[in-house]
């Protein structure tokens, strides 16, 4: 199963993106896309040969990637907050700063919100982000999300603190819009 708007695909991940996205999330100790992505947690950077032998990215249902034109260029993915409740956070991440600023995060984040809600029993979907990503927020709201909560000066980085903010949008404004 895979979804295709604009030249964009969000599909599962199979053993052959394996090396393209260890270049692109673990081959360097700070990628450039960890500054806005969550950059007060811990990066590591993980040996070639180790990733590609763990294939817990492979054929994953919370995890798939993003392709442009058929070249990878990030992830869509979701975990559980509560799964007895089917509270289900999501997240995206262009790691190719090339394919940042095109709308192309945008066209992903839709089609697999509109996955989650077609394949999951959910009322809600949402996802968590801080005030320093500002083009996160701004996605959400393009799509319709509401701001849930801001959480004020509880993220740490670089000396300055900064707002967790979380963005959530209910299957019935999903299905209006």
């Amino acid at each position: 199963m895979s979804y295709t708007e604009k030249g964009v695909t969000i599909r599962p991940i199979v053993e052959g993106d394996l090396f393209k996205l260890w270049e692109m999330v673990y081959k360097e100790a700070w990628p450039e896309w960890k500054n806005w992505d969550a950059p007060y947690y811990e990066h590591k950077h993980i040996p070639k040969e180790e990733f590609l032998a763990n294939k817990t990215w492979v054929e994953q249902e919370d995890r798939w990637a993003i392709e442009i034109d058929g070249d990878i260029v990030g992830t869509v993915g979701y975990y559980w907050e509560h799964k007895p409740s089917n509270w289900l956070e999501m997240g995206i991440i262009i790691y190719d700063t090339k394919f940042w600023n095109g709308g192309y995060g945008t066209i992903a984040l839709k089609m697999w919100i509109s996955h989650l809600f077609s394949t999951l029993p959910l009322v809600r979907v949402g996802y968590t982000t801080w005030s320093g990503n500002e083009r996160m927020v701004k996605v959400g709201e393009k799509i319709g999300m509401t701001m849930e909560a801001r959480l004020r000066k509880c993220r740490l980085y670089n000396g300055v603190y900064y707002d967790s903010i979380r963005m959530g949008l209910l299957r019935e404004e999903w299905e209006l819009r």
